[in-house]
């Protein structure tokens, strides 16, 4: 039986190897979601993603439609004080939930640091990997 603190620990380890995003760095002033584009199509705010992140809340994310619906315009990274890149953590988000649904194939311990750097964007990857059976 997995705690609730050791639930978020591993859910905050996981966003970081995934997205190299720290959502403990988030201070929740809310610009994100503010700058947000598509926030009326959005059942969590983008603060509020990134708050369930910080309390360990998997199942609740899991369940939500905003991870998918996130357009990825990078315009809450460009207003955030913090420099945090939250269309990276909702790709880290989604590829978490397919990596659930669907058994994890491939994760990032599996390659050098070399090699992350050199690999396109999560989103081509997954796309790939989810239509091409």
């Amino acid at each position: 039986m997995t705690t609730e603190s050791g639930k978020k620990s591993r859910l905050i380890e996981e966003m970081k190897a995934q997205s190299g995003q720290d959502p403990n760095s988030c201070y929740q002033c809310g610009k994100c979601s503010a700058a947000c584009p598509v926030t009326a199509a959005l059942d969590l705010m983008p603060h509020q993603v990134i708050r369930y992140l910080q309390l360990g809340l998997e199942d609740e994310l899991a369940e939500s439609k905003t991870p998918w619906i996130c357009a990825s315009c990078f315009t809450c990274a460009a207003r955030c004080p913090r420099d945090i890149d939250l269309a990276r953590m909702m790709e880290g988000i989604r590829l978490s939930v397919l990596r659930c649904r669907e058994g994890n194939k491939f994760g990032p311990a599996d390659l050098t640091p070399e090699q992350l750097e050199k690999l396109p964007q999560q989103a081509l990857v997954s796309g790939f990997r989810k239509y091409n059976k």
